[in-house]
């Protein structure tokens, strides 16, 4: 067994060495590469040795690790994965990333447990090249998603070539003819929780109230997270606590709200009550 795990180290080496991987650049339509340190993890997961797999998260600079929307740590990490004693793995990669923080790997895993179940995971890692070894810097788990998770983000959420300002403006004049509010949404397509938000949106308890009470507008933040920035100051929106970021605004432009700590950044971790109270808190009053 070790023997197999130090060739798959030395194929996967020498496949990243000759450059033989595959990468999403500019958008994530291509988010079905694979990526092959991922694999050699998955591995050493299943191998369980805590030491070897501790080697594959960086140190400097130290990795972050967010689990269930809580902030942890890599020891805690390494041992909510060996402490599943996971007879097997399968693994899903829904897009491989190049950032420019390093690449971003976000996969779906079903673990086989010793006991016949089944527990599903949804994890994101960045990793970064080191020398000559893959490294994650950081990681955002969500054990046992309540929401459903995208097998991919090749949705066309925010269009590139959509004009912000007409959108709201449009969107303004429709909810005040329908008695609605406005809701924007602010994202991108390659954030994977943009993608989780946008399905739970369309599930049956909430998709009537988006459509009764709501006018949606996506607002494009692109690769970068500068484009529209002009929109994100008019509706005081921060980034800093990642996204996607919601604001609500009247018909006439007037903002109720913005999110200010992140609420639904951890979107993939999120339970269906919390965006039901957040959709009935802020639809318009009869």
């Amino acid at each position: 067994m070790r023997y197999c795990r130090y060739l798959l180290l030395v194929l996967v080496a020498v496949g990243m060495l000759a450059g033989h991987y595959v990468l999403a650049q500019s958008t994530v339509s291509q988010s079905a590469a694979s990526f092959p340190p991922l694999e050699v993890w998955k591995a050493e997961v299943l191998a369980g040795d805590p030491v070897t797999l501790r080697a594959f998260y960086s140190t400097d600079p130290p990795a972050q690790v967010m689990a269930n929307g809580v902030k942890t740590s890599v020891d805690a990490d390494i041992s909510f994965w060996l402490g599943l004693k996971a007879r097997s793995i399968e693994l899903q990669t829904v897009a491989v990333l190049d950032r420019p923080k390093g690449t971003s790997v976000v996969f779906k895993v079903a673990v086989n447990l010793p006991d016949g179940k089944t527990l599903n995971v949804t994890d994101g890692q960045m990793w970064r090249k080191q020398g000559e070894q893959w490294r994650v810097i950081s990681v955002e788990r969500a054990d046992a998603p309540q929401l459903n998770q995208p097998s991919d983000m090749n949705k066309n959420i925010y269009p590139a070539d959509a004009d912000a300002h007409a959108e709201i403006k449009k969107a303004e004049e429709k909810a005040a003819s329908d008695h609605k509010r406005v809701l924007l949404v602010f994202g991108a397509n390659w954030c994977y929780d943009c993608h989780v938000l946008d399905l739970a949106f369309q599930r049956p308890d909430l998709a009537p109230i988006v459509a009764l009470a709501y006018e949606v507008v996506h607002i494009d933040l692109g690769l970068d997270e500068q484009k529209n920035a002009d929109v994100v100051k008019q509706f005081d929106v921060p980034l800093n606590k990642g996204i996607p970021v919601l604001a609500v605004i009247e018909s006439d432009g007037k903002l109720l709200m913005s999110q200010k700590n992140g609420e639904f950044e951890d979107a993939r971790s999120l339970a269906p009550q919390a965006l039901l109270e957040f959709l009935n808190k802020w639809k318009p009053r009869s």
